[in-house]
């Protein structure tokens, strides 16, 4: 058995049953999430994109001259483009993903449309220490960034340990810029993950779909629902695959029961206060230096230094 596959046996053999949120991104998954990120609803995408139009070239400013662009989680590259077509001779742009797939796909397009900048992608699970590339110039300082508020998909402890890990990439005088998503009216962050086209059901069902193709389970898709439950106690959205009867799913020879209503949790979406992420940033050695914020004050980008741990 696989280390991927342990670990998905492994979690949906928990009490609470569940899968990481990395198994959405099969073709289809990465197809159905690009398409949510263009509904009205999604509030998310659009307003992270207006702050970084608005404030692009402060957040070049302080990035500065030569430095290496290090983006965990490839996904789309519209703000990443943006992001490039202002920084000052940036040395390298680093893609980190789990999936070589979308990073080659990424690479042959911005290598067409930044020739002048080198990309050299990597292959590498993003939430442990990797090795960095060398680049054909010697960047002055490292730079992580990590939009679309991907950072909220992870408990407090397992956030943290991701900050770490960008702290360790970041290197001396290195800093990170990542999109934070804000608590808010809970009317607003409902409707964004239960869409009236029906996308984010389609895309957290799709999980299935992957996990049978790709890992030889059997699930019965038809027999699951998607919910997303928005708890503001918590600041954060639950996401789960509901069961819609008594059955049993094999997956790598180990047979799972699942009872009537059991859910898989899928994906947390953590929406954050401004001091709660400072703090969150600090116990991973950043300090906040700078924050961008839409008008509705939704979404927020931030800039954080690396602080001598």
């Amino acid at each position: 058995m696989t280390d991927e596959l342990a670990e998905i046996v492994t979690g949906l053999s928990a009490p609470q049953k569940t899968i990481s949120p990395k198994y959405f991104y099969d073709e289809t998954g990465s197809q159905l999430f690009e398409a949510i990120t263009a509904l009205p609803e999604y509030y998310l995408t659009d307003t992270e994109l207006d702050i970084m139009e608005r404030h692009v070239d402060e957040m070049a400013d302080l990035v500065g001259k030569e430095a290496s662009l290090i983006e965990f989680g490839s996904g789309s590259s519209m703000k990443t483009r943006l992001l490039l077509e202002h920084l000052h001779a940036p040395a390298v742009y680093v893609p980190v993903d789990i999936s070589e797939e979308l990073l080659l796909s990424s690479q042959r397009r911005l290598k067409k449309d930044f020739p002048d900048i080198e990309v050299l992608p990597v292959v590498a699970d993003f939430t442990h220490e990797f090795d960095l590339p060398e680049p054909r110039t010697m960047p002055r300082r490292n730079i992580v960034y990590f939009p679309g508020s991907t950072i909220g998909n992870f408990e407090y402890e397992d956030a943290i340990e991701l900050l770490r890990v960008m702290h360790h990439e970041a290197g001396s005088d290195g800093a990170l810029l990542i999109g934070v998503d804000l608590q808010k009216d809970p009317a607003i962050i409902d409707a964004a993950y239960n869409d009236s086209a029906g996308l984010t059901a389609r895309f957290n069902l799709n999980m299935l779909v992957h996990l049978n193709s790709e890992f030889g389970a059997d699930f019965d898709v038809g027999a699951f629902s998607h919910r997303a439950t928005y708890k503001p106690g918590e600041g954060r959205v639950v996401i789960e695959l509901v069961s819609a009867r008594e059955q049993v799913v094999t997956l790598g020879g180990t047979r799972i029961p699942f009872a009537k209503h059991e859910t898989i949790i899928t994906e947390y979406s953590h929406k954050y206060t401004l001091d709660g992420f400072a703090a969150m940033a600090g116990a991973a050695g950043f300090r906040v230096e700078r924050t961008w914020i839409d008008s509705r004050r939704w979404f927020s980008v931030q800039y954080c230094v690396r602080e001598t741990r």
